[in-house]
């Protein structure tokens, strides 16, 4: 086992003990050292100043609904110099990012390089398709330019397959639902991730011979349903907007909030095909809540979110991640270069 490894491993149970009761408070840890090596990956800290900062400031807004799906748009003042920042799928279609196995592949863990001019966006619950078995990525990344290789933790979602001779791994252009990414921000183990597809499978009867979560976003009815999501609800963001809350059938699915207008309308066509894939199976139910009441409910949990207090740790890139506990739900946000590249709430 390497240092990197070791190291690596005591910043996993770390954070596998910071899954403390709502309310509680993070306690807090630090190891010396000089930021530059894998010691720069331990928890460190309790709140995240931009995340409060730009949470204090972002408001509901207009109310999209289809069927059992509806969106909320969430409005702020956006960074003054946003990062300029490449998402995964642009970066992989221009061909200045790497994802393949290690040298001695293991299912946790990956290789990403940017060989790139700008910094490189993983979101967590994005779909990683090829190698040995699709994966799907645990945690927000931010990777600088000419990065070098760079360890990315992963779980598979795709339990019936360990094969392939080509290592390396494409973008689906995919994001995993929420109930998913949910069960990712939470670090709750290989197990229950597989458990997890296997649900959403039977729910939206997809089943496939290696047990694929891409299966599911490959079957034809899903599909369909996607695209009439993206006609009904408008595939473009909200202009100005910085981020969207989701609700299925009256309850939260989740929320997902950017400093940079422009990054947010970048990502979301797949963020709102994620969500349609929730909403798949309540096809039939109607939205019973007005716009008022959903905007109450945004509102509150932002305000819960701003006073939150977590785990500050180093990302595997740059910037420091935030991880907190609110409302029962999970969060987690990116920070770098004093402003919020993304934040999510589950």
């Amino acid at each position: 086992m390497t240092k990197r490894e070791f190291v690596r491993g005591l910043a996993a149970g770390a954070l596998g003990a910071a899954a403390w009761p709502s309310g509680a408070r993070a306690e807090r840890f630090r190891v010396l050292g000089d930021g530059r090596g894998p010691e720069a990956l331990v928890v460190e800290g309790r709140e995240s100043p931009e995340f409060r900062k730009l949470v204090a400031g972002v408001t509901p807004g207009a109310r999209r609904a289809y069927g059992a799906l509806e969106v909320l748009w969430l409005h702020g003042a956006p960074a003054p110099a946003p990062l300029a920042v490449t998402t995964l799928d642009e970066a992989r279609a221009a061909g200045t990012l790497g994802v393949t196995e290690r040298e001695r592949a293991t299912v946790p863990a990956l290789l990403v390089d940017n060989r790139g001019t700008t910094h490189v966006l993983l979101l967590a619950g994005e779909i990683l398709l090829g190698g040995k078995q699709n994966r799907i990525v645990v945690e927000d990344v931010l990777l600088p330019p000419r990065s070098g290789p760079v360890d990315l933790q992963v779980y598979c979602v795709e339990q019936g397959r360990w094969s392939g001779a080509a290592p390396q791994f494409g973008a689906g252009g995919a994001v995993a639902a929420p109930a998913l990414r949910a069960k990712v921000l939470e670090r709750r183990g290989q197990r229950e991730v597989w458990r997890e597809v296997d649900r959403y499978a039977a729910r939206l009867a997809a089943p496939s011979a290696t047990s694929s979560y891409q299966a599911i976003q490959d079957a034809p009815p899903v599909r369909a349903h996607q695209a009439d999501a993206e006609r009904a609800l408008g595939a473009g963001a909200a202009p100005g907007a910085l981020g969207a809350a989701a609700f299925v059938a009256g309850s939260f699915a989740g929320l997902d909030l950017f400093a940079d207008p422009g990054l947010f309308a970048r990502e979301w066509p797949k963020l709102l095909r994620a969500h349609a894939v929730e909403a798949y199976d309540r096809r039939g139910v109607e939205p019973r809540a007005d716009a008022r009441a959903l905007r109450a409910r945004v509102a509150e949990l932002l305000r819960a979110a701003a006073a939150a207090e977590g785990v500050l740790r180093r990302g595997a890139g740059v910037g420091r991640l935030f991880e907190f506990r609110v409302a029962g739900g999970r969060g987690a946000a990116l920070a770098a270069e004093g402003q919020v590249v993304h934040a999510a709430l589950f």
